[in-house]
This record gives C-alpha cells, sequence and structure tokens, in this order.
C-alpha cells in the first residue's frame, strides 16, 4: 500500500524541492491541498490528519501551529523550520552523526530537520568533539558560504531581478549580531559548553554551501596535525553514503561553494599543517541542507533505502 505524503507549505522554495524528488516515486501518494485553501486551518487539519508522513516547509509559529492540528497518533512529522530543532521531545535529522541516532530517527514520530548552516557546521564539529579531539569548551568559529536561494523567495527574486541592486553581485556578510538562528541547534548537537562564532555568508551564485572551522592544533587535545584529523574524519564516517572525506592530499588549491549543487552528498575537505587546520563541508544547501536531507529521512522512517529518490 502506498504511503500518503503530505507537505504542508508546498509552494515554498524548500516544499517544491521536496515535490521534485518525490513527486514521480510510485511507491507514494502525494496529497494536494487545492490552492486557494492552503491557509485554511480545517482543510489543512484534514490533510495532516489523513497522511503517514507530513512535511512542515513553514515559519516556525505556523509549524508549530501544524502540529497541534495533528490528532491522529500515527502521523509522522519531518519539520524543516527551526522550530522544534533543539526541543527533546523532537529527534534532530541528521542519520550520519551515529548509528545511535539514525535509530533514533527510524523509531520517531516527530523528526526536526537541520538547518543549512548548522549541517556545515555540526557534521564537521561534532565528530571532533565526540572522539575527544575537540575539548568542549573550545571557542568555535565558523564561516560558512551559501547560495542565495536559501533565503527564499524574496531574496530569488532579488537576486534574479533585471537592474538588481549592484551590491548583490558581491559577497554579503550578514547575521552580524551573532545571533544566527541556527546557533542553538549548533551549540547543542555538537556538544560545545559555549555557542560558536558564527558568520554566514551569502553570494551571487544559486544554490551551494561551504561551511568552515579554523582550528590552532596546540589547544586540541593531542595536538593532532592537520592530515591526522583528516585521517580520524575518514574513520568517523567511514561508512557513510552521503557524507564523505576527502584524502588530505586532494584538499589542495581551491574549494568552490557550490561543487555538490544538485546533490544529497555532503564531501568534507580538511586543509593545513602541523601547527592550523580548516575543515570545509561542502554540500547542497537545498539538498542535504534542506528537502535532500528532509526525503533522506523520510526514507529512513518508512524503512526504505537512504538513497531512494536522491541519487
Amino acid at each position: 500500500m502506498k504511503k500518503k505524503v503530505y507537505i504542508d507549505g508546498q509552494s515554498g522554495t524548500t516544499g517544491l524541492q521536496i515535490y521534485e524528488r518525490i513527486g514521480a516515486r510510485e511507491d507514494l501518494e502525494l496529497l494536494r491541498i487545492d490552492e486557494d485553501k492552503r491557509h485554511d486551518i480545517e482543510e489543512r487539519r484534514k490533510f495532516l490528519n489523513n497522511a503517514d508522513i507530513v512535511f512542515l516547509c513553514l515559519p516556525d509559529a505556523g509549524a508549530v501551529e501544524a502540529v497541534s492540528l495533528i490528532e491522529n497518533p500515527e502521523v509522522r512529522v519531518i519539520d524543516a523550520s527551526t522550530a522544534h530543532r533543539t526541543d527533546p521531545n523532537w529527534v534532530y535529522g541528521f542519520p550520519e552523526l551515529s548509528k545511535e541516532q539514525r535509530q533514533a530517527i527510524r523509531e520517531s514520530k516527530r523528526i526536526a530537520n537541520p538547518g543549512c548552516h548548522a549541517t556545515g557546521m555540526i557534521s564537521v564539529t561534532a565528530p571532533l568533539v565526540r572522539m575527544g579531539i575537540l575539548p568542549k569548551d573550545y571557542p568555535v568559529t565558523c564561516f560558512s558560504l551559501t547560495g542565495y536561494s536559501g533565503g527564499g523567495k524574496k531574496m530569488i527574486a532579488d537576486y534574479e531581478a533585471d537592474g538588481r541592486a549592484d551590491q548583490l553581485s558581491a559577497p554579503g556578510i550578514y547575521g552580524l549580531t551573532l545571533k544566527h538562528k541556527h546557533i542553538p541547534e549548533m551549540t547543542k548537537m555538537t556538544g560545545l559548553t559555549q555557542p560558536p562564532v558564527f558568520l554566514p555568508v551569502v553570494d551571487d551564485y544559486y544554490k551551494g554551501m561551504a561551511s568552515t572551522i579554523m582550528l590552532q592544533n596546540r589547544l586540541l587535545n593531542g595536538q593532532p596535525s592537520a592530515k591526522e584529523i583528516c585521517r580520524r574524519l575518514q574513520e568517523y564516517y567511514g561508512e557513510e553514503h552521503f557524507v564523505t572525506v576527502l584524502p588530505f592530499e586532494e584538499a589542495r588549491g581551491t574549494l568552490y561553494a557550490n561543487t555538490l549543487a544538485g546533490t544529497n552528498r555532503l564531501e568534507i575537505a580538511v586543509c593545513g599543517n602541523e601547527e592550523q587546520t580548516t575543515i570545509t563541508a561542502l554540500f547542497d544547501n537545498l539538498g542535504k541542507g534542506a528537502s535532500g536531507a528532509a526525503v533522506q529521512n523520510m526514507n529512513i522512517l518508512l524503512g526504505l533505502d537512504e538513497t531512494i529518490g536522491l541519487e
């Protein structure tokens, strides 16, 4: 029997990308609310309670409201908003963190899909903390470059408009209050005792992300070299399909943030020397950073091969 799937917020960037990835699948029945009723609470309630899997692609307040409308205890929810990412009653949807994380996702009915910037920062930081290399009180800094699609429909329209503002041709540094909405999940899921200093940057290309942390090796436990850190990360992610660590010798020259655009892959590049190390996660902000991750989590919930619809 086909599983019924409903996307609440189907007209947004993430919702449309999820639909692209699952719309043609024969094992799923995609429930589609009439466009003129997508803000009708009672009509939404019917769809939310009639589905096996619900994707929430809404602002935080809308996601909280949607969850409150679900009365059917069998409905499983994957929330792409920020609303539930640090909620202890929800499982964080990053299966590659550990076997236990993947199993928790498989058994849960409430999955909080990771934020795009958070996906990059957590992927390179959490393993180092868990392996005892990075002290939990290390003053982590993260620089994260993204394509403009991560800003949603308005930002996309601004960047693609005729006669757009000249400054949009250059990188835009934002989040200057250092209170970006992804920081709480970064702190919780890495195990750091202090929030990282996090600086996001948007640039004039559609999609793709490069999130980088920079480390002083003398402050790490055991004072490992960059090459040793690379080896340890390769061991950590050795059995994963979507997350891989490049051989140390290959991480040379220039890294391009749009390298993995259009995929659900995340590649980690470790660079540096004996004294200093940079670790960069390359991935698609709309793929592994959003809709691709959501579909991967759905596949896990359904007991399917994680790669279905994502290759």
